[in-house]
């Protein structure tokens, strides 16, 4: 009898990617104590140590690095049998990845959502949020069933896209910045005497994109759009924001637009999907968000 089960490799995966039992039993809506003993029989019945223990903190060993790195790919092709056998019974995957980029809120989606939710098809939802080339690379690794993107798509096709809306930047300082004083478009040798601050590209393995950056610019870089505006609003730095997204602040004095010899021209947004997808809840989303989505969707 096999003494590896699906269900054991995916109690590891939770563990590795949480770095603690704690964080793993919120995933898997188990108490600490029973993801504590089911790695302890687990390690016993294998005959190998899977994790080592660092206080609350623990890691794999490379014992479990190894069974990991084989075990996800037996936990992806399970999920997709799985979602084959229900989609040949019903039309409706098991599962719908909904990947969008980290510009657009997921409460834009809230009633696209409740619409799918009114259906009672049974396919799970799964939304996830990705920066800038992270959303194509999740729907170029399997990781989404559909995306809404930032930009043009990777080299190399595989997918289909049809455009969705654009979004206009502005370029913003704290009104106490330096930037913030001269009456006069901003050159580029004078953003470059200054801080800029930047969303990271979500992407591990496709080349990371910058926006609206310059070559040589000193940077900080944040997790998201939100952390951004934060930033520039504590005075940390410059960039390119949604308009949308910092209508408040321009109104309360908290932001200042600055005009700039080289804007950065609006962004495009793409609805993507591979074309081997079939099944009845990716048709229902393909057909929902093949809208105007921008503008309007960014909260003021």
């Amino acid at each position: 009898m096999l003494r590896l089960s699906l269900e054991a490799i995916e109690l590891v995966d939770a563990i590795a990617r949480h770095g603690s039992f704690a964080g793993a039993s919120e995933q898997l809506h188990k108490v600490p104590s029973t993801i504590s003993y089911a790695v302890a029989k687990l390690e016993e019945q294998l005959g190998i140590a899977l994790f080592t223990r660092n206080g609350p903190r623990v890691a794999l060993t490379p014992a479990g690095q190894e069974m990991l790195k084989e075990g996800r790919w037996l936990l992806a092709a399970a999920r997709q049998l799985e979602s084959r056998l229900r989609q040949v019974a019903t039309g409706f995957e098991t599962e719908l990845r909904l990947v969008h980029d980290s510009l657009i809120p997921t409460s834009a989606f809230a009633e696209d959502i409740r619409a799918f939710e009114a259906l009672q098809c049974g396919t799970r939802l799964r939304i996830g949020c990705e920066a800038l080339t992270g959303t194509w690379e999740a729907l170029r690794d399997g990781r989404a069933d559909i995306v809404v993107a930032a930009g043009e798509g990777p080299s190399g096709g595989g997918y289909k896209a049809v455009a969705v809306g654009s979004l206009e930047f502005v370029f913003c300082v704290a009104p106490t910045h330096p930037l913030a004083r001269p009456g006069r478009p901003l050159a580029r040798s004078e953003l470059l005497e200054h801080t800029a601050i930047v969303v990271g590209d979500g992407a591990r393995a496709l080349g990371d994109r910058t926006v609206g950056l310059n070559v040589g610019q000193h940077r900080i870089t944040v997790p998201s759009m939100a952390a951004k505006i934060a930033c520039q609003v504590d005075g940390l730095g410059h960039g390119f924001v949604p308009r949308a997204s910092v209508h408040g602040e321009l109104a309360r004095g908290l932001l200042v637009e600055c005009a700039v010899e080289e804007p950065r021209p609006e962004e495009t947004f793409w609805l993507a999907w591979k074309p081997e997808g079939r099944g009845r809840a990716l048709q229902w989303w393909r057909e929902r968000l093949a809208r105007p989505l921008l503008p309007g969707i960014l909260p003021t």
